[in-house]
């Protein structure tokens, strides 16, 4: 009995290839298969793939007062609007001493690998204005009025 040659099929995916192979006598129900992740150059290995753009909620809870809860439902009710995976939300209460809400937020974007973040309205912000450095690492988008805030536009315009 001669032995046959592995075979494998290679389905293509955005983010990656599946990979099914079979040896031997094996028939066609492959019985092992894995996923590989195929990045660009320069990404961290052990990078998750992703479906949809992952973003982050941020209020502050002196802003919002008792419409905290209304306000954590309208960044939500967006995110899944626009198409996003809403990893977690940044309830910043400056009656805590703490890191600067900034620093918080940037880095709980940077570990989420979050590609915007979705405030109530541009006065969670110190001045009411949006944070430049924070459009340099994420795209801000306000709830009211709905606007987004984009890193590519920024850049341009530097």
């Amino acid at each position: 009995m001669a032995d046959e040659a592995e075979r494998a099929r290679l389905f293509r995916f955005p983010g990656g290839v599946l990979e099914l192979r079979s040896a031997g006598d094996v028939g066609d129900d492959c019985t092992g298969f894995y996923l590989e992740f195929c990045g660009q150059a320069g990404d961290q290995e052990g990078a998750v793939m992703r479906w949809k753009p992952t973003c982050i909620g941020y209020l502050q809870a002196d802003v919002s007062g008792l419409e905290q809860l209304w306000d954590q439902a309208r960044i939500r009710r967006l995110a899944t609007r626009l198409g996003y995976d809403f990893a977690d939300m940044v309830v910043y209460d400056p009656k805590f001493i703490g890191r600067p809400p900034l620093a918080r937020l940037r880095a709980q974007a940077s570990r989420l690998d979050a590609e915007a973040v979705i405030v109530p309205t541009p006065e969670h912000f110190e001045g009411g204005e949006i944070p430049r450095a924070l459009v340099q690492q994420l795209d801000v988008i306000t709830v009211d009025p709905e606007e987004t805030y984009a890193r590519r536009e920024m850049l341009s315009n530097s």
